[in-house]
């Protein structure tokens, strides 16, 4: 009899492309060959808002079942923002506070919660996905003893309240998805002792690809590209990234466009050079990729970047925020990008990017073999079964 493991995310499904949500999605789905697998999560479809928008309660997903509970309260946005300012300026934080900005924060479902308490016999072990989230937080407490914590952290400012100094203590184990995370969180909370192993994601290419240059006549692409992809967010640096480009602009008349794909949370600059493409499928990702000179990852704050590892797999280089401990550290041992830490380098890494054709073509190769050899998925799911397996 095959064992049963849940994972408890935020947001899960199809439509849902968030970095740890689809690295969730992912490795349910490759280790539902060897485990009888279900999905703890909530009706949120939309982070900002949290409300409610999947109606079955339980749904079939890619061979999965998908249990989903109600959040108790839409996000107020507003309210948040002001929540967030008062938490961080108060000189003398407590728990208090911080478990206001957390419920604040969201999605509160304690429907989740309760269904976690009262059924958690049924499951042998529960992965969970975030630490940041309420349903990892407030469901990593109810079980610690058969728990597997997927953190997916990094060096932000919410990491360091007093709330999560007890909650990377508690997991059975933890799966880091980079030596940098595993640094960070070992140095910052003092674990080492919590069995942990380095696991990353693996990278899944459509079987039907479309050609690049169909891609370009479907969304009527001429010429040379920059590409960014990911959610259009001022947190994701697409704010500084929008100005550094215009500025590199003014300064460049051979500029490239800069194509944009995903949703955008904020306002994109009127430029005919700046490219929005909205939500696309996979297949037309990748081609995007095939066709883009660079990649540019502007984040501050990645724990791994699927989006880099996808454009790498293909031949594509990247630039990258310095500020950025993981995306610098697939530059590094790839070999496969440069990064910058502010305008003046990333008009010089930009241009050394554009103007040596050898120079990205041999980062580009480099880049391949490192995720070929780094991101297999046989080598992750053994990762992930040994501590499944763990008395």
């Amino acid at each position: 009899m095959k064992k049963k493991i849940a994972f408890v995310v935020q947001r899960y499904g199809l439509q849902v492309n968030g970095g740890s949500e689809l690295s969730c999605r992912l490795i349910a789905e490759k280790l539902s060959r060897f485990y009888d697998v279900e999905i703890l999560t909530t009706k949120a479809l939309d982070y900002v808002t949290w409300e409610n928008y999947y109606e079955d309660e339980i749904e079939i997903v890619n061979g999965l079942t998908v249990r989903r509970f109600n959040t108790d309260f839409p996000r107020d946005n507003n309210k948040f923002i002001k929540i967030n300012r008062q938490t961080f300026s108060k000189p003398n934080r407590n728990v208090y506070d911080e478990m206001e900005w957390m419920k604040a924060q969201g999605p509160v479902s304690f429907e989740l919660i309760n269904f976690l308490k009262e059924n958690h016999n049924k499951y042998d072990k529960v992965i969970f996905f975030t630490y940041l989230y309420f349903t990892t937080f407030w469901g990593l407490l109810q079980i610690p003893e058969k728990s597997i914590l997927v953190p997916t952290a990094h060096d932000e400012p919410y990491i360091y309240f007093s709330i999560f100094k007890p909650l990377f203590h508690l997991p059975q184990s933890i799966v880091f998805l980079t030596e940098e995370e595993k640094v960070f969180v070992h140095s910052t909370f003092h674990n080492q002792y919590i069995n942990s192993v380095v696991a990353g994601v693996g990278i899944d290419i459509p079987q039907n690809q479309i050609n690049p240059q169909v891609f370009r006549e479907n969304f009527n692409l001429r010429g040379d590209f920059i590409l960014y992809v990911g959610r259009i967010d001022e947190s994701k640096g697409c704010k500084e990234l929008f100005d550094h480009y215009l500025k590199f602009k003014e300064k460049r008349a051979d500029c490239p466009k800069l194509v944009l794909i995903g949703k955008s949370v904020i306002d994109i600059p009127q430029d005919p050079d700046i490219i929005p493409l909205g939500f696309v499928t996979d297949e037309e990702k990748f081609a995007a990729m095939q066709e883009a000179l660079v990649l540019v990852m502007p984040s501050k704050f990645e724990s791994l970047s699927m989006v880099v590892l996808e454009s790498l797999y293909y031949k594509t280089p990247v630039l990258v925020n310095a500020q950025c401990d993981v995306l610098v550290g697939h530059c590094i041992r790839g070999n496969a990008g440069l990064y910058y830490d502010d305008f003046e380098e990333f008009e010089m890494c930009l241009e050394i990017l554009l103007d040596n054709e050898s120079t990205r073509r041999k980062m580009g190769e480099n880049g391949s073999e490192y995720v070929k050899k780094n991101y297999q998925w046989e080598s992750i799911i053994n990762k992930f079964q040994s501590l499944i397996e763990e008395l």
